[in-house]
């Protein structure tokens, strides 16, 4: 990278961090700070994108310790597309490598039906097919174990739509409280659809749901959401506590800006996991959760 590049990205970040991170105040502090260490020369001659992202992101967390507010550095580049719609199109490529983040679905002894999801709960208009026929095929089982030690983000809606298998419908997830841009906020209702294809796998089998430190964003919302419903039992480690959900902008054909825009707000407890994590029911070691779950699926 050209020091004219750094310099644009830094300042192209501040004010998206101005503008659209979900607390004013905190962003107010995290633009002045990038732009304190930018005028010290902390980001001079760094030639690497990788390298300028790291120290980036460990100065805006420094601030405030928010983990999805970040810079990354992408191995490939990213299109050359407006707004949203570069990293959109990589989310769409990656979900179609990784079977739409369905890992493994397996039967195990006692009739126990495992679904196992990473790296991410894509877009539910990308992988909506592939969650439906996971639920399908599990739902014939008399128990189930739910996998989130590798699931490391995303989407409120494909939460939704998973949950809707699992709950009664029309149950009130939570809420999400946007910044819009320019003042003011908005909030958005996220509650399991009143339809779903194919068979519910119903609200009286027992779930299990396993995490671990690797667990984040979305993975912990559908953890979180599972646990205060009462419908679940998690067992583990507790989890990473991202709890705010961000948008992703280009600001180079390798640098990705990661901002959160929204705080979510659960139904039920009336906050979040954010900074605290998802703690388990059951804590053991994360390499024993499914070994714990099954003695408790199985009696």
């Amino acid at each position: 990278m050209e020091q004219h590049e750094v310099t644009r990205v830094v300042g192209d970040l501040r004010t998206l961090v101005t503008e659209r991170y979900v607390f004013p105040d905190v962003a107010a502090r995290v633009a002045d700070l990038l732009g304190e260490r930018a005028a010290a020369g902390r980001y001079d001659g760094v030639a690497d994108p990788a390298d300028l992202a790291a120290r980036v992101t460990a100065d805006v967390q420094e601030a405030n310790g928010d983990k999805h507010l970040r810079l990354i550095a992408h191995a490939e580049p990213l299109a050359d597309l407006p707004g949203e719609e570069a990293v959109e199109a990589v989310f769409a490529a990656r979900a179609e490598r990784t079977m739409g983040g369905i890992a493994r679905i397996q039967r195990l002894d006692g009739g126990i039906g495992l679904l196992e999801i990473e790296p991410v709960l894509w877009n539910a208009e990308l992988v909506g097919d592939a969650m439906t026929a996971a639920m399908t095929i599990l739902a014939r089982t008399s128990g189930l174990v739910i996998d989130l030690r590798g699931c490391v983000g995303g989407d409120p809606g494909v939460v939704a739509y998973l949950c809707t298998y699992l709950l009664a419908p029309e149950t009130h997830l939570n809420d999400m409280i946007e910044r819009v841009p320019g003042g003011g906020e908005r909030s958005t209702q996220f509650r399991t659809l009143p339809y779903v294809p194919g068979p519910r796998y119903g609200t009286e089998r027992p779930i299990a749901v396993l995490i671990g430190p690797r667990t984040f964003s979305g993975g912990e919302e559908l953890a979180y959401d599972l646990k205060h419903t009462g419908r679940a039992t998690l067992f583990g480690e507790t989890t990473a506590g991202g709890a705010h959900p961000r948008i992703g902008i280009r600001l180079h054909p390798y640098l990705e800006a990661s901002v959160p825009v929204a705080r979510t707000r659960n139904a039920v407890t009336g906050t979040n996991w954010e900074g605290t994590g998802v703690a388990p029911d059951v804590p053991v070691d994360e390499a024993d959760a499914l070994d714990a779950a099954l003695k408790y699926l199985t009696g």
